[in-house]
């Protein structure tokens, strides 16, 4: 089983395992077979993983972080090779087990020795592991490996899961039963979202203060969604960096349809959408589409102008047709992650933002806020029936849901006009519900007694614009 950076608890794991390898050894595959998920992009085509990313495993109730990286390929003269080489070494560099993963068919490989080298030299416990060993009957293939010394080999089929359970026994044996704590509840769930190449990856790294993810001029350069974990005084932060939403359908082919998959997963498990416009270029239509896509997603949102350093748009006009296009009506902030401008001030706001999302407004102040609702304006009739607000609650937060009782659920439409724009102007005591720039998402439901042959239902649902 598999968590996202062990969301949902704060029992400390048992330790780090990185698993490393020549590329298109089967390493995202074995992830997703130990985690029990997809969460890591698997493609017949080498070099799919490029950036580090942190999954939970759990075995036998004990629970490890697990670190799928990118192919390591130490003659590779790309940059993103390169990259991806560093990635890897940051990753052996954090962990307390390295699981090196070979190709048991094509036998042992001038990468794999040069890798094995680099291995030795760490002073890591490695376990070596033979993998794409389908028919057990094949077991023997692993033993050629033993020439690279690093102990008995694993033989393994990440595809068919033979081999995995002695594995599991193993990683779990060897960990020194202490690493960092899990991400609990509590923490805020930061979605970095944005058409391509406008400096997502860019400004996450500004907002670690290192390099975690890799950052190319090349569109596209990030295939996955990486969660990273960040504490900032008590708060703590699960930062998703996510590759680039393509506006055209025919653009998401192949490894791009799955990377944009996880993107828009990333979206839904997030409390707060960072909505990245490139400055440079000022508001183009598909930025408004993938603002769309928090707002879907119910995500509190803030529209970041990236690359301010470059910025030839006034904030003011951005600002306006923000406002005027997107129904979330999100703040604006400016950032450069060349310079560090306004990275403090974007850390600031997102708590704030998260602070709404999450809050909870007791049931007597919310039908103290109905009573002055009802005396400040008069609800619409229908032949010759007023609607009648009898009671609120809220039913939910992260995002915020409220639950309406009334009447008349037929009254419901010519009514919501009102509740929207009168009442959430007027209620003083209600931050939450007053201002609408800075709530993200919130649900109103209206429900009525309904004649006796049906049961009582939702009568209708009604999002906050």
């Amino acid at each position: 089983m598999s968590e996202e950076n062990g969301a949902g608890s704060g029992d400390e794991l048992l330790g780090t395992v990185a698993i490393v390898g020549f590329p298109n050894v089967g390493k995202s595959t074995l992830v997703n077979r130990l985690t029990e998920s997809r969460a890591a992009v698997v493609h017949e085509t080498p070099g799919v993983t490029r950036d580090r990313k942190e999954l939970v495993c759990e075995w036998n109730g004990k629970r490890f972080l697990l670190i799928d990286t990118g192919g390591v390929d130490i003659a590779g003269t790309d940059p993103i090779t390169r990259s991806i080489a560093e990635q890897a070494k940051a990753a052996v560099a954090e962990a307390d087990l390295v699981l090196f993963l070979t190709d048991a068919r094509a036998g042992i490989t001038p990468g794999d020795e040069e890798l094995a080298q680099i291995l030795r030299a760490a002073h890591k416990p490695v376990v070596l592991v033979a993998n794409k060993i389908d028919d057990p009957d094949q077991d023997a293939l692993a033993f050629e490996f033993h020439r690279l010394g690093l102990g008995d080999p694993f033989p393994l089929s990440a595809a068919h899961g033979h081999g995995t359970g002695d594995l599991l026994d193993s990683i779990v044996a060897r960990l020194p039963g202490r690493g960092r704590p899990a991400v609990t509840d509590a923490a805020i769930r930061v979605a970095i979202l944005g058409r391509p190449n406008v400096g997502k990856s860019s400004l996450l790294n500004a907002l670690l203060g290192e390099e975690r993810v890799i950052v190319s001029d090349q569109p596209g350069t990030t295939r996955d969604a990486i969660d990273t974990v960040f504490r900032r005084g008590e708060r703590e932060f699960v930062f998703i960096d996510t590759a680039g939403l393509r506006r055209k359908r025919r653009q998401r082919q192949g490894i791009e349809y799955y990377s944009e998959l996880r993107a828009l997963a990333a979206a839904e498990r997030a409390d707060v959408a960072l909505v990245l416009v490139d400055s440079s270029e000022g508001v183009v239509d598909h930025d408004l589409t993938v603002a769309d896509v928090a707002r879907k997603a119910q995500c509190s949102t803030i529209a970041v102008l990236s690359k301010w350093d470059l910025s030839e748009v006034e904030i003011e006009d951005v600002r306006a047709r923000l406002s005027e296009r997107l129904r979330q009506r999100p703040p604006v902030l400016t950032v450069s992650a060349k310079t560090g401008r306004g990275i403090a001030r974007l850390l600031d706001r997102i708590e704030t933002q998260f602070d709404k999302h999450s809050a909870r407004i007791p049931t007597a102040e919310l039908n103290r806020f109905l009573a002055e609702l009802r005396e400040a304006r008069e609800s619409p009739a229908r032949n010759g029936r007023r609607l009648n607000l009898l009671y609120g609650t809220q039913v939910h937060a992260r995002p915020p849901r409220f639950r309406f009782f009334v009447n008349d659920p037929a009254q419901r439409p010519p009514a919501q006009p009102a509740l929207r724009h009168a009442g959430a102007r007027q209620a003083a005591a209600l931050p939450l519900l007053r201002q609408r720039p800075e709530l993200g998402y919130t649900r109103l439901w209206l429900l009525g007694r309904e004649p006796a042959s049906r049961p009582l239902r939702a009568a209708g649902r009604a999002r906050r614009d």
